[in-house]
């Protein structure tokens, strides 16, 4: 979709500081933080929300999930990690394109210092 602001960064339109990527998905970091970590993974493909999901987008959905492991570990999250996929408006979906906020905070250092 030409006017999706998060297909042109997966385009490379708009610039943004890439987390992971391949040829289905594209993640990189929130411009509005809500946790030390938080990173968003979008598919390629625009899918505006879930609710719009068909039955073809399967494999890419669980192609989707199966990396936020993967990229978890990259970012050192090896506590444990938030994912969230926020629908419609009264579901806090800002952004008219599926996305999956992965949030979390580093491995702390102990004892600090």
């Amino acid at each position: 979709m030409e006017d999706c602001i998060f297909c042109k960064i997966a385009n490379k339109e708009i610039p943004s500081k890439t987390v992971y990527e391949d040829d289905k998905i594209y993640s990189f970091y929130d411009l509005e933080p809500q946790a030390p970590v938080h990173v968003l993974i979008i598919p390629k493909k625009h899918i505006a929300s879930t609710d719009d999901l068909t039955d073809e987008d399967q494999e890419l959905m669980g192609y989707m999930l199966c990396k936020v492991k993967d990229i978890a570990k990259e970012l050192d999250l090896v506590n444990g990690y938030r994912v969230v996929i926020n629908c419609g408006e009264d579901g806090f979906q800002t952004v008219k394109h599926l996305h999956i906020h992965l949030l979390g905070k580093r491995k702390l250092t102990w004892p600090p210092g």
